[in-house]
């Protein structure tokens, strides 16, 4: 008997034969529509979205005012580029950005396209503000793919074969309270990690040639791993003596997602710089990179931007994206997803010894599978487990971490009580089966 190919099945065939190898591919769904929490794929079956297109759709699939704003302005004009002919909705954002994000007494910004050239200007920014060299980030760091980014990224299956890396850019490890803490408690890690901070600038780079400082408070690929608070702390105090510049990178973490702006609120401490993109547009390519404004203006003339530096059409997406968010008060939205979210998976883990740890801040929310409840023993095969077992129940579910094996919630914030909570069904069952 001949079993007929479905059409997700014959796409996914189509995609082999003519898309290079290494554009990689992280679920088996495919999508002819989507709306809210739900993709509805090719054959017709309805998958519940706990990735959220990488943590780009916070706002949700496809949302009404979003659409209409791009159709709209894709009636009026579609690109000028910027450097040639100025236009108001690039303006506009670049207002309300600074309203939503302010940087000090007075705040400017750019656009750009993607996360990763958000991170290559924000560098190029921070070189011509202190006119030092040397940059300085994180272990399970990941900044994007373009070269710059590629070399500040730390996880090596992302950079293989594509050396030799840019210069001038040093790492230190990450303060990963979960799996390097031992027997200490918050505070005494977090000296030691600002200690070791230190000792970088004596055995590492000399720190008058370090132009920035670039950290994730939420290590997004990384496997959301939280920075202490006292650690960002620490980490501004540092820069502030040093004259360095300190760039914080909210690509992942920003739009509602923590239930703020962006998660350096939640903390309180000020970025001289900081990125931002993926839910910006609700699936427009656009990013930004905000700072004070001597530090924004320190770059010359033609250094930063390019041809597609804020596409009208997705500036308009941007804004109307904004708008709906503050409309329907979306950080508060996040605050109550994450809890539920947060809530479950702590319930889980009293009798699950697999799940290693249970992290994050508003619905930017993951937990860590391990072996023999030890941080040091990453359990990469359950978590492949859960992940295939989860997509063949139609709920699309990421990993994370070094050794991809933490899971990662990043639904839609408009998701209903009832699908996260059929989704969380979903995942425990998977997790239950396989534990």
């Amino acid at each position: 008997m001949i079993t007929q190919k479905t059409q997700s099945q014959e796409i996914l065939e189509r995609r082999k034969n003519i898309v290079a190898n290494g554009v990689g591919i992280f679920n088996t769904a495919t999508a002819k529509k989507a709306k809210g929490a739900i993709i509805t794929d090719v054959d017709g079956e309805e998958h519940i979205d706990f990735a959220g297109g990488i943590g780009v759709v916070n706002a949700g699939h496809c949302p009404e005012p979003v659409v209409e704003a791009i159709r709209e302005q894709a009636g009026k004009y579609l690109h000028t580029s910027f450097n040639v002919v100025t236009y108001e909705p690039y303006i506009e954002l670049c207002e309300v950005m600074a309203d939503i994000l302010p940087h000090g007494e007075k705040t400017k910004a750019m656009l750009v396209s993607t996360g990763a050239e958000a991170v290559e200007n924000a560098i190029k920014i921070a070189r011509q503000a202190t006119k030092r060299p040397a940059v300085l980030c994180f272990t399970e760091a990941f900044h994007g793919r373009t070269m710059m980014a590629m070399s500040l990224t730390s996880k090596i299956s992302y950079k293989y074969g594509s050396g030799p890396f840019s210069p001038e850019v040093y790492r230190i490890p990450f303060p990963n309270f979960y799996k390097y803490s031992g027997t200490q408690d918050m505070d005494d890690f977090v000296k030691t990690e600002l200690n070791r901070l230190r000792d970088s600038a004596h055995s590492m780079v000399d720190v008058k040639s370090v132009a920035a400082i670039i950290i994730e408070p939420i290590q997004g690929e990384g496997g959301f791993n939280l920075v202490p608070k006292k650690y960002l702390e620490g980490l501004r105090e540092f820069c502030d003596e040093h004259g360095i510049m300190l760039i914080i990178d909210e690509i992942q973490s920003g739009f509602c997602r923590t239930g703020y702006w962006a998660s350096w609120q939640y903390y309180n401490v000020q970025p001289d710089i900081s990125t931002y993109a993926k839910s910006m547009g609700s699936g427009l390519p656009i990013a930004a990179i905000l700072g004070r404004a001597e530090v924004m203006d320190a770059a010359a003339p033609g250094t930063i931007g390019g041809t597609y530096i804020g596409s009208p059409v997705c500036c308009a997406a941007a804004l109307a994206t904004i708008q709906y968010m503050k409309d329907i008060n979306l950080n508060e939205r996040a605050k109550e997803v994450g809890k539920i979210v947060k809530d479950r998976l702590e319930k889980m883990q009293k009798d699950i010894p697999e799940i290693g740890d249970v992290r994050g801040i508003g619905a930017m929310i993951a937990m860590e599978l391990v072996i023999d409840n030890d941080p040091g023993k990453p359990n990469t095969e359950l978590c492949d487990k859960i992940v295939k077992g989860c997509a063949a129940d139609k709920l699309i579910l990421l990993s994370a971490g070094t050794f991809k094996n933490v899971i990662r919630i990043l639904s839609p914030l408009v998701i209903t009580d009832e699908q996260l909570h059929k989704g969380l069904d979903i995942l425990e069952k998977h997790v239950r089966k396989n534990t």
